[in-house]
């Protein structure tokens, strides 16, 4: 069943402020926040008030055609069949009308299963506020897009189609039942994000990854649902088994839509048409929430409808003494009041200014005269040494930051800025290796001639420092040949690479990298734990020797511990399972590929399918099969298939990873793609003109051509080649 929307939205509150004049004084003073629905007149003369509990202030109006709506699209049909009344917007119950949205409600989308994972109930959800160029309503961003379950996912559409780009993405699953924690929504039974700015359409239904039969007895059915954010507290798994839970969500998450006058003009081009919207007292407010128009808003000191010609009226602060700070006389001006003095005092008139003082009282002028001019010398004298004492720890302090900005790296040698424009040419296009999530290398020159890469951050704030400097830290603790040390570099000039990596430096790259990585993992001094394991991070020089870089996302793991848990951060598609939910890092490899529609073929199913169906040799190369023994493709394969496994215990370490690859090496190469009388046995496993499976396979793990490691294809100006480590 799909839902449908074709009217939207919530609750604000504008805080005004005012000028007072007292004695040729100004000061500015907050007063009490006032909305359209709080003045005297609300409504335009002679229409409906209320429906129900609801008060429908103008540009909103009851009853189609009455005039009493600024347009057809703000018109409100109270519908009197409810008791009370009930107040809709097309087909929507309306719970609130503020100055800038309105709050309807929302709608759930359902999916429940049976003990042995079948499919029994499933109901979508999507929702329009309408197309037209004319229409005054968009979702708000003050709503969340949540999804409740153990095995259950769903991503909204900005859309009318279900075919469209997902725009927000919720993930939600759990083992047990006791993982599931009240009041938090971190992806463990409940997952939330944030929708788009300006979004007027969406769509979005529930997806289960097969699991749903062994969470059932205390999960069997998953939810998701657009609100307002602040409104939903989860209330643990036994929101679960709540067989009211969907009607609870409806009466208590409201949606937010924000609202404006619609007449495609900014407030410079709206004061110029005839059907400016702004009446006395009053100013225009440019929209800010993605729609072309405008909202009106009464003038400091004034409250009331501004939509109304008599709507905004003035405030009498001095009827209210919390609403003004005059000592003795008050006097109410428009928009604004005075604070005098009476006959007798002198002074300002103002509570926290000079006040008012009678003008026969004694005043010791030569002692204040005397105290003002000692206390002004002593100032002078105090503030000169406070200063040359703050002057000098902040040196000092600003010493301690740059050396901490460093990471504490007192062996790492420290350049000026003018030395590293100097080495790049000012950091010339030319000089560009590679850019990188968190910055961009160039090749440089230091004075002794020697060739360095020069990696330099794209913003200056404090997370890019953080995971800058974090590489740092981390490159200057390692020492082994396949990890890229803290300088050096070799540029190849002659162009590209060869297009062929041959079995043998298949293996001998897997090898080294597996090393490298079992290395970070267990043998350096603070085990290292990379977190952004790709193809486009190890890097190749001209002899094909392994090196991983990019260490701006690792962390240091602690002697005396295991596992580390850290925000889940690294390349879509490239993650461990148990890392992205846990956010546990481990030392196994990732097992599946995904890319943008979760329900797309998992690369992790499609190697063991392939291997049971015993069709392994059908998603080879066909120059492999040449290449290969058959038993290091075979025990190859194997070591792939363990790889593979959802459950990290299942999966090798890259210790053991390493050690089997090592062996593969040694085996004497038997070649075995033709038999004892000579026949072309490569040619029986597979058929070169037929497209093999393995490229079949559509993989949207990569959003642009910056993160697609090439299959063969290596492009050497992207590579930087360290010499202390590289084997000549």
């Amino acid at each position: 069943m799909c839902v449908r929307i074709e009217w939207l939205c919530l609750f604000g509150l504008l805080l005004m402020s005012t000028t007072i004049d007292a004695t040729a004084v100004n000061t500015t003073w907050t007063i009490v926040p006032r909305t359209i629905t709080k003045g005297v007149n609300v409504t335009k003369p002679g229409c409906q008030k209320k429906c129900g509990n609801l008060t429908v202030p103008y540009p909103f109006g009851i009853g189609k055609n009455s005039g009493c709506a600024i347009d057809s699209w703000f018109e409100i049909n109270c519908n009197t069949s409810f008791n009370p009344p009930r107040p809709l917007l097309g087909d929507l119950h309306i719970y609130d009308i503020s100055d800038t949205q309105i709050r309807i409600a929302t709608y759930v989308a359902k999916k429940c299963y049976s003990s042995l994972g079948n499919v029994t109930y499933d109901m979508e959800a999507w929702a329009s506020v309408g197309g037209t160029s004319s229409n005054p309503f968009t979702i708000s961003e003050q709503n969340k897009f949540t999804v409740l379950g153990c095995d259950d996912a769903s991503s909204i559409t900005e859309s009318e189609k279900f075919s469209a780009n997902a725009t927000s993405v919720c993930i939600s699953l759990c083992q047990r039942r006791e993982d599931v924690l009240q009041g938090y929504c971190s992806g463990i039974g409940c997952c939330q994000t944030s929708v788009p700015k300006g979004l007027k359409y969406y769509q979005f239904s529930l997806y289960s990854f097969g699991n749903h039969h062994r969470v059932w007895s205390y999960n069997p059915c998953g939810y998701a649902f657009l609100g307002e954010k602040d409104s939903f507290i989860f209330g643990g798994w036994s929101n679960f088994r709540d067989p009211k839970l969907v009607q609870k969500i409806v009466d208590t998450v409201p949606l937010v839509v924000d609202w404006v006058i619609r007449n495609l003009s900014s407030c410079v081009d709206a004061r110029k048409r005839d059907d400016y919207a702004c009446q006395s007292n009053s100013f225009c407010i440019d929209s800010d929430n993605g729609l072309r128009g405008y909202r009106c808003s009464c003038y400091p000191g004034f409250e009331g409808n501004p939509y109304l010609a008599t709507g905004c009226v003035d405030i009498d602060e001095c009827a209210n003494p919390k609403a003004n700070i005059c000592e003795k006389i008050c006097t109410n001006i428009p928009g604004s009041f005075n604070c005098t003095c009476p006959h007798g005092y002198y002074g300002d008139g103002l509570k926290n200014g000079r006040g008012c003082t009678a003008k026969n009282s004694q005043f010791p002028v030569i002692k204040v005269s005397l105290g003002l001019g000692f206390g002004f010398l002593s100032l002078i004298i105090g503030s000169s040494w406070v200063y040359l004492i703050f002057k000098k720890r902040k040196l000092i302090r600003l010493r301690e930051k740059f050396f901490q900005q460093n990471g504490g790296v007192e062996s790492a040698k420290i350049f000026t800025a003018q030395e590293l424009e100097k080495g790049t040419n000012k950091y010339a296009d030319d000089r560009i290796l590679g850019r990188g999530g968190y910055g961009t290398v160039y090749k440089g020159f230091l004075p002794d001639k020697r060739i360095v890469a020069i990696k330099k951050s794209r913003m200056m704030d404090d997370s890019q420092i953080e995971q800058f400097i974090n590489e740092v830290i981390i490159l200057t603790q390692v020492n082994h040949r396949h990890v890229v040390k803290l300088i050096g570099l070799i540029y190849k000039k002659d162009g590209v690479l060869s297009n062929w990596l041959s079995w043998e430096n298949r293996l001998r790259i897997g090898a080294e990298a597996a090393g490298a990585l079992a290395y970070l993992h267990s043998a350096a001094s603070k085990p290292i734990i990379h977190r952004d394991v790709k193809s486009a991070n190890i890097l190749l020089d001209e002899y094909y020797t392994t090196k991983i870089s990019d260490f701006g996302a690792s962390r240091l793991v602690p002697l005396d511990q295991t596992q580390v848990t850290t925000l889940v951060q690294g390349t879509l598609g490239y993650l461990d399972p148990e890392y992205f939910h846990t956010s546990q890092t481990s030392n196994r490899e990732k097992t599946t590929l995904h890319g943008k529609n979760i329900r797309r073929t998992k690369f992790g199913n499609f190697i063991p399918h392939r291997y049971k169906e015993n069709r392994l040799f059908k998603i080879l190369e066909p120059r492999l099969l040449r290449e290969g023994s058959l038993e290091q493709l075979q025990v190859s394969a194997e070591l792939v298939k363990r790889c593979l496994q959802l459950n990290g215990e299942e999966r090798p370490t890259m210790k053991e990873v390493a050690i089997e690859l090592e062996r593969l090496r040694k085996f004497n190469k038997n070649p075995w793609t033709h038999d004892q009388q000579g026949h072309d046995v490569s040619a029986c496993l597979v058929d070169e003109n037929e497209p093999l499976d393995l490229y079949s396979i559509h993989d949207e793990s990569y959003t642009n051509a910056n993160e697609i490691s090439e299959q063969f294809n290596l492009d050497s100006s992207n590579m930087m080649i360290f010499p202390g480590n590289s084997p000549r």
